[in-house]
């Protein structure tokens, strides 16, 4: 073994060693947030959810209004039950949109450090890997898992940077990761190596990394999209005069309002549906390049096109008059399933041209 090839052997280790430090990280950050999510109670952002009567609907605004004598009377309009773009209620954001009481902001400041430590520790660990190998570092599922929790964890980093108030992604985010890494440093793990030949283009770099980016900002417009169904169900009780259960009570109520959620859901994947669209032309170019045909109906490309198809039907139907909501939702959640099944179904599964698990 000559020296070149022990050092990238070294930095391959390294990189594993610097994996396995990430998931330490995102473990610390994981108990971090349930910390917040179980000790924080409600701030002064969460106390708009006081406005709310016994029954769940908003507390009647009070109006001033001249007397002829000089003075002022108080009077209250009538109660208004209105109804946001996502077929819910109008209620106000809870605490966990951006933090709990002193305690509970504590563990939540807490959380997004050693988030975004690992974040720091993982992304090196993606890069020292791409040093080894002396190429783009998504050659296989392995490779693919690792950078992908990265780029998940830096768009959602990116969004607090931003001053959005995402912080109730945390949680969910993190022990989505921890599961990622879990799965692919067990059963994805592939050693270093060399492309085989239909890989080895700059198309990798372009191709793979546009679909990583759309998976990790689809996968948040997912987790948005599932919250918004139980804090929809949440807010609806609460309208009818029903007493949600002490998970609703202690969890659900300091998720952002319904409408709040299904808005950053549909934001999120109207912004990164037109990057899936060019993913799949420039795999298609790719396609013409190693392979002779831009489309030859592939498993990859097969199911790269249905996710697209359940894609475009979500964004049509949040704009169709009846399927707003929760019909629009369950397309959104179908859409991400048949991307999670091009990626490990196609992949583990079945037989493909794309078959590049390394497993």
């Amino acid at each position: 073994m000559n020296l070149a090839a022990a050092n990238n052997e070294s930095l391959a280790e390294f990189s594993n060693v610097l994996i396995y430090s990430a998931m330490a990280v995102y473990t610390l950050a994981f108990l971090a947030h349930i910390a917040e999510w179980t000790l924080g109670s409600r701030s002064k952002v969460g106390r708009t959810a006081a406005a709310l009567t016994a029954d769940g609907q908003a507390a009647a605004p009070r109006v001033r209004v001249a007397r002829r004598d000089g003075g002022t009377a108080v009077l209250e309009r009538p109660r208004v039950v209105t109804r946001s773009a996502a077929g819910a209620r109008d209620f106000p954001d809870g605490p966990g949109a951006a933090g709990g009481d002193q305690q509970g902001d504590l563990y939540g400041r807490i959380a997004v450090s050693l988030t975004a430590l690992a974040f720091l520790v993982e992304a090196a660990g993606v890069v020292t890997r791409a040093v080894s190998v002396q190429r783009a570092p998504w050659g296989n599922m392995y490779e693919f898992s690792t950078t992908f929790s990265t780029v998940a964890v830096g768009a959602y980093l990116g969004f607090l940077l931003a001053r959005k108030n995402v912080r109730w992604i945390g949680l969910p985010l993190v022990t989505t990761v921890l599961l990622d890494l879990g799965v692919a440093v067990t059963w994805l793990y592939t050693e270093s190596d060399q492309l085989v030949p239909a890989l080895d283009s700059y198309w990798l770099w372009i191709h793979v990394s546009t679909a990583i980016f759309c998976g990790a900002v689809f996968y948040l417009g997912a987790v948005a999209t599932l919250l918004y169904l139980f804090r929809d169900s949440y807010e609806s009780k609460l309208a009818e005069g029903g007493s949600p259960g002490s998970f609703a009570r202690s969890v659900l109520h300091r998720l952002p309002a319904a409408a709040s959620l299904d808005k950053f859901a549909y934001r999120i994947n109207a912004a990164v549906f037109p990057l899936w669209t060019f993913t799949i032309i420039a795999g298609a170019i790719w396609a013409g390049d190693a392979w002779g045909r831009y489309w030859g109906w592939d498993a990859k490309e097969v199911w790269s096109f249905i996710t697209w198809v359940a894609y475009a039907a979500y964004l049509h139907a949040r704009a169709t008059a009846g399927w707003k909501g929760r019909k629009a939702a369950y397309i959104a959640l179908i859409a991400f399933a048949c991307f999670l099944f091009n990626y490990y179904g196609v992949n583990l599964f079945v037989n493909s041209l794309h078959g590049y698990a390394g497993v």
